[in-house]
């Protein structure tokens, strides 16, 4: 099974970029990173120390329904280029390991698809998934804040 990585889409980290409201109707927040810690969701690589970046909630479901989660995310503050979707794992994913889950067709989450995976495990444990029919996408999800990272769909 062949997998892909996407970013967040440009046309929503473009609305945050001109100072759109994010998921609780906020602007979002400017900080300056330290380097450390801080994966924009739409180029899908650390945020470089001095650089600055925007603070926001981020719900990534096309509408409220009781699965569509909302938490906090990064995005650079200055636009930046998509992550070209692919199989390679985007450069953010440092951590020791992330929650993988999978979705329905209908954005609703599949009781027994969430596992915590060694971010090296992340492709085959996503291709095991994603060969399900009932499973439509996944989200890869940070294992201690739950914090959404990037999307998981069939290549």
């Amino acid at each position: 099974m062949s997998i892909r990585f996407l970013p967040m889409p440009t046309e929503t980290a473009t609305a945050y970029w001109k100072g759109g409201a994010d998921a609780y109707g906020m602007k979002p927040e400017r900080q300056v990173s330290d380097g450390d810690g801080v994966p924009c969701r739409h180029c899908l690589r650390p945020v470089g120390a001095g650089e600055p970046y925007l603070i926001l909630a981020h719900r990534p479901f096309p509408a409220l329904q009781p699965y569509a989660e909302t938490g906090p995310i990064f995005l650079h503050a200055e636009p930046c280029k998509a992550h070209e979707p692919s199989q390679e794992m985007p450069p953010m994913l440092t951590s020791r390991d992330y929650i993988v889950r999978g979705y329905s067709a209908e954005n609703r989450i599949l009781y027994g698809t969430g596992a915590v995976v060694p971010t090296a495990g992340i492709p085959d444990y996503a291709a095991t998934l994603l060969a399900r029919e009932d499973v439509a996408y996944l989200h890869i999800r940070s294992a201690r804040n739950n914090c959404y990272q990037c999307r998981v769909e069939r290549a």
